[in-house]
């Protein structure tokens, strides 16, 4: 079952939402060349705290990272470590917030320094694959309205989805019934209605879509080791435009 949250309640999720959106700020304030990225879950880690919120992620199915952090060719599930950024990677990072018993999701993906043209285009093509999907976060519309619209854009520009892993409802739990496939016919799956909060999160890679499962049985990795991208927003289906909750 779907859940149409309440006016309250949205608040509540704006709120974690808001604290998501700080962190990745000052994460991405942080990204440079020679940085691990056990440093950046650890500040991580103390902005959500410092807000009053909590890691997620942290503990989640035994995940160990406050947030995740994926280069290049990890698609999602990296887990902090001593490996240092550097000149040239993307990096991918996942953050998510439980604040008052309510949560927020949201990923970015940069560059490390100066990276490849081809590497710039994947970036910015997964980031407009989101805003394409939030585009049909409307009610009247189907679920899979969603995942075509984010599905066109990407393939339109040479790239494959990924489908191993998809985007879900959010609310009083990380993960909520629907799952959000980036991929698929139009027209399908449930009708959205205003009170729904979805996290919307295209999983993009410069190669095959298919994806392997490191022994660690976590870091989601590209099959062909080609480089992967990764943007996500938490947003409520309201009776204009889906607004996003996870923006400063």
């Amino acid at each position: 079952m779907i859940v149409l949250r309440s006016a309250e309640e949205i608040g509540h999720i704006r709120n974690a939402g808001r604290i998501v959106a700080f962190t990745l700020s000052e994460l991405k304030k942080s990204i440079r060349s020679g940085v691990m990225t056990e440093d950046l879950d650890e500040l991580a880690r103390k902005v959500i705290l410092a807000k009053g919120a909590y890691p997620a992620f942290k503990g989640y199915k035994g995940y160990p990272g406050n947030v995740c952090i994926s280069i290049n060719e990890v698609v999602v599930h990296g887990i902090p470590s001593s490996r240092a950024l550097q000149d040239g990677d993307i990096v991918s990072i996942d953050v998510g917030v439980k604040c008052r018993d309510y949560f927020a999701d949201a990923a970015i993906t940069v560059p490390v320094g100066s990276c490849s043209r081809d590497a710039d285009r994947l970036i910015e093509t997964t980031k407009e694959s989101l805003r394409k999907g939030i585009d049909q976060a409307v009610p009247g519309n189907r679920l899979s309205d969603i995942s075509h619209a984010v599905q066109t854009h990407v393939e339109a520009g040479g790239f494959s989805v990924v489908r191993a892993f998809v985007g879900h409802g959010i609310g009083t739990k990380i993960h909520e019934p629907p799952e959000i496939p980036n991929f698929g016919p139009p027209k399908r799956g449930p009708r959205l209605e205003a009170g729904m909060v979805l996290a919307i999160e295209p999983m993009v890679n410069a190669g095959t879509h298919e994806i392997e499962i490191l022994d660690d049985g976590w870091t989601a990795v590209t099959k062909d080791r080609k480089l992967s991208a990764h943007f996500e927003h938490t947003v409520v289906v309201t009776e204009g435009h889906a607004e996003i909750l996870t923006i400063l």
